[in-house]
């Protein structure tokens, strides 16, 4: 995992993207936020090297995230599908790791999503064509992605995220076959001060979905 920083000074947030996202993807969250911004490049993404093998767990994620958060003083994280699964798993094991979290399309908790068929992955999310020919080339670097990560859940129990006190932003969809409107709901339950945001889609909503966003970090 590499990262980037933008901005300056405080609060700093960590922002971590779904897999197979683009470099620009990977920072659509950070627009607008205050402070300093840390932007995470998992492996086989953008610049970043390729993956070892066996590298695609939630908990391995989760380790990486938390690694880049204590070397850069991060007290905020934003996560975005895969990760916002990984910051999941770091929360059920250090519940006060943040002082704020916001979790974008949350794709599973404690329960296994089904297999991920590759072209799916690639179509499900919609998009002009030039949009789809990035996220094609995106995913010639993942297949181990998709062999690993199927049949994973990102922590066992979700009980274990009533021990977070720090508010929490979720913000699922309700037209994404690959982040079911469902578990989005499930993951905003489980806080004590969990919050949860429905929009039909994302990448047809990214303005509401900001705009939450800076209300939400700002406090």
């Amino acid at each position: 995992m590499t990262f980037r920083s933008f901005g300056s000074g405080t609060p700093v947030t960590l922002v971590g993207h779904g897999l197979g996202a683009t470099p620009g993807e990977a920072r659509l969250p950070t627009s607008g936020l205050p402070g300093t911004k840390v932007v995470v490049t998992l492996p086989s993404h953008g610049d970043a090297p390729d993956a070892p093998e066996g590298y695609w767990s939630y908990r391995r994620i989760a380790a990486d995230l938390r690694g880049v958060a204590r070397e850069t003083g991060a007290t905020q994280a934003i996560g975005v599908s895969l990760t916002a699964g990984a910051l999941l798993a770091v929360l059920a094991g250090e519940p006060a790791a943040f002082d704020r979290v916001a979790l974008l399309l949350p794709a599973v908790l404690d329960e296994p999503r089904p297999v991920l068929d590759r072209e799916d992955a690639i179509t499900a999310v919609g998009g002009p064509p030039g949009y789809q020919a990035e996220r094609r080339l995106a995913f010639d670097r993942l297949d181990g992605a998709l062999a690993e990560l199927p049949g994973q859940v990102a922590l066992t129990d979700r009980a274990a995220l009533a021990q977070v006190t720090a508010p929490v932003l979720v913000v699922g969809a309700t037209r994404d076959p690959l982040h079911p409107e469902d578990v989005a709901k499930q993951v905003a339950a489980a806080f004590p001060n969990g919050r949860l945001e429905l929009v039909p889609s994302w990448t047809t909503h990214r303005a509401e979905v900001r705009g939450w966003l800076l209300d939400f970090l700002r406090g």
